[in-house]
């Protein structure tokens, strides 16, 4: 017991940069209080102690402000961040090395009896505020943006944002370089998101931005060569697209966001 309680506590230590001192953990870091309650609360519902094990994790979720069911299962060196708002619904499954920021929901999508909440592998991360809904697995090493909503299985070592999720990194595959520069950037990165984490919306505009470019060329050079055959085809001109007006609409969207 007491290994597990040191194993905890250096987890924290080497994750989190403000942790100062082992006894600062060990007093006030709710997230570690909440698993170590947890403990208890699951070895009362594995032994069906049903109602006071319900009486633990209501008294943890007073406590911490996070809510784990007894009936979840934890793996080794989880770390909850801050923790306040978290839900971790009974059949939930986290592996080792797990590392989650507040707000975060492992939810069900259903109100049968059986698997529904969503498995973690090992290692992953998943950011402030998140929702993951399901009865499907996120893959070892894989990272969930903040806000984001997953609700479909995520593969091993992927990079999920957005709502609903979508996968922006995947680790093998890289369809350009840029992606694979991205994804080679991507270590521990906290609240699950990086600065140059690309934004799904956009990636999808400038595929259909590249596509028009290309169609633009060629018919470019069909209209080129027809002439040069003496065709007297004249093509009417296309209105002009101008830097001037995409920075204006940067600039409100800036406003917007700022």
């Amino acid at each position: 017991m007491f290994d597990r309680i040191r194993e905890d506590m250096q987890s924290v230590m080497q994750r989190d940069p403000a942790a100062r001192s082992v006894f600062d953990v060990l007093t006030c870091y709710p997230g570690v209080h909440a698993i170590w309650l947890h403990r208890i609360s699951g070895a009362l519902w594995r032994a069906n102690w049903k109602w006071l094990a319900r009486v633990v994790s209501m008294f943890a979720r007073w406590l911490t402000g996070i809510e784990i069911h007894p009936g979840a299962v934890v793996g080794r060196r989880f770390f909850i961040d801050h923790g306040m708002g978290i839900v971790i619904g009974e059949t939930a499954e986290i592996g080792d090395d797990v590392t989650l920021y507040q707000g975060v929901t492992l939810g069900g999508t259903s109100s049968n009896q059986g698997k529904r909440h969503p498995t973690l592998g090992d290692g992953v991360v998943v950011g402030a505020g998140a929702k993951v809904l399901g009865p499907f697995t996120v893959g070892a090493g894989a990272k969930v943006g903040s806000n984001a909503v997953v609700v479909k299985a995520v593969p091993p070592g992927a990079t999920v944002v957005g709502i609903p999720g979508r996968i922006v990194v995947r680790p093998d595959n890289q369809r350009d370089a840029n992606r694979k520069a991205i994804a080679d950037r991507l270590g521990f990165d906290s609240y699950g998101v990086s600065s140059e984490m690309p934004d799904p919306v956009a990636q999808a505009i400038g595929r259909l931005l590249d596509h028009l470019h290309a169609v633009d060329a060629r018919l470019e050079g069909m209209c080129g060569a027809l002439s040069k055959m003496g065709s007297d085809y004249h093509a009417v001109d296309m209105p002009p697209l101008l830097d001037e007006d995409f920075a204006v609409v940067q600039g409100k969207e800036q406003d917007a966001l700022s």
